[in-house]
């Protein structure tokens, strides 16, 4: 009987482990081409997820943020009734982070407006000059009644987010801006002020701001007798206290002081940023046991802390001062206070207002639940606004403070006379 072995029945042993690795390789080459293009896939679907899922809390539950400096750019450019806000103004201005296109894109519910004048200002125009920057929000908010609607309560939030217009409120950026008047203070209440930062990067003649700790140039230990008074009247009149750009100390006492909860409009981490200008764990569980709220702000020399300050941060070192203030003190301590048109250097990711849904995608894919990132987006601070009303009508029945600051007291007493 003839053999039916032919030539490939004499394979060697060798020749047949090559043939079954090349076997192998082809396979494998085979499914590397289709795995990759899967798993890139796979991951743009959770992306894409993630940003829907940020966009679904953000369309229920107001974004507010707690600081936007778009009024001082009004002042220094062109004017609110020269400027078309529904327009770019990114290729009209120098420098641009906020109009009404990428308000609505980063789907802005409520948003904080800054009343600031610089501290070159104190004992001299900074009251006149300030009220001149809340003429500037409120001629803003009047101009485009369909998209912003000015309010001044925690209730008036909700109302506005469910007209779907962008509620809109002042606070005003520093407390040289009241002339160490309580007077002064209580008119800028009645033009609808409602948080007051009470220092900017100057001290007050009543409390010290963050520059004393890196000068270790103690002025006032924190805050005077009537710096006292000040927080003491901010919480008669339901104005939240902001200890953004306040020292340590100043912080620490204005925290013991207020009967309310605090904020901190735009402020980030110092233990994953060692800028005094960031709040210190220590501060962050003060601040829980106060019920306040640190809104992170987005400056790049605040989140990434790099020697030369040029570099930009990244949306996710963002991500990681929320989740270290989270982790700290809380979820119920976190918020959003993003800095928008006062910084210059924004990290990637985050380089205007329209980018927040990416933010809160982030979150998403870190594990954050639907009801922290509801607290994240305006909740807390919304706690905190509701607190202080509260305290507010507890104190109704107290009389408007008459105290004055010494003349003895004032930085620059010669600009006064007696009265």
């Amino acid at each position: 009987m003839a053999s039916s072995c032919g030539p490939l029945s004499r394979l060697t042993k060798k020749q047949t482990m090559i043939a079954a690795g090349l076997a192998l390789l082809l396979l494998l080459v085979i499914c590397i081409s289709i795995g990759v293009p899967l798993a890139a896939a796979s991951k743009s679907s959770r992306s894409a997820d993630s940003l829907e899922t940020a966009k679904v809390i953000l369309k229920t539950h107001a974004l507010i943020d707690g600081h936007n400096d778009l009024p001082y750019r009004i002042r220094i450019y062109t004017g609110v009734n020269k400027t078309d806000f529904n327009s770019s103004l990114d290729k009209v201005w120098e420098v641009s982070q906020t109009d009404i296109p990428r308000l609505k894109e980063g789907m802005v519910g409520a948003q904080f407006w800054a009343a600031y004048v610089p501290c070159d200002t104190q004992f001299k125009d900074a009251v006149t000059k300030s009220l001149e920057q809340v003429d500037i929000i409120r001629n803003l908010v009047a101009k485009y009644p369909e998209i912003f609607e000015f309010v001044t309560t925690s209730q008036g939030i909700r109302d506005a987010f469910k007209a779907k217009k962008i509620a809109s409120l002042i606070g005003l950026e520093g407390g040289h801006s009241i002339d160490s008047s309580l007077g002064t203070l209580r008119m800028f209440y009645e033009l609808g002020v409602r948080y007051m930062t009470v220092t900017h990067s100057c001290n007050t003649p009543w409390a010290d701001n963050w520059l004393v700790d890196v000068n270790k140039t103690n002025e006032h230990d924190g805050l005077t007798d009537f710096g006292k008074k000040v927080i003491h009247e901010m919480n008669r009149l339901g104005m939240l206290v902001d200890l953004s750009h306040v020292a340590v100390r100043t912080m620490e006492d204005a925290l013991d002081e207020s009967k309310a909860p605090v904020i901190f409009s735009h402020t980030s981490a110092y233990a994953l940023c060692n800028h005094y200008r960031n709040a210190p764990d220590a501060i962050l569980k003060k601040t829980k046991q106060n019920r306040g709220v640190v809104m992170v702000n987005f400056y790049s020399d605040y989140i990434n802390c790099y020697p030369s300050n040029q570099t930009n941060a990244t949306l996710s070192q963002v991500a990681d001062h929320i989740d270290h203030i989270k982790n700290v003190a809380g979820v119920e301590t976190v918020g959003i206070g993003g800095d928008y048109d006062g910084v210059e250097r924004l990290p990637i990711g985050l380089e205007d207002v329209s980018k927040y849904p990416d933010l809160f995608a982030e979150l998403v894919k870190r594990g954050w639940s639907n009801d922290d990132l509801a607290k994240l987006a305006g909740e807390n601070l919304l706690r905190v606004f509701k607190a202080a009303e509260e305290v507010r009508d507890n104190m109704k029945d107290e009389a408007p403070s008459e105290a004055r600051i010494p003349d003895s007291e004032r930085g620059n007493s010669s600009c006064y006379k007696k009265f």
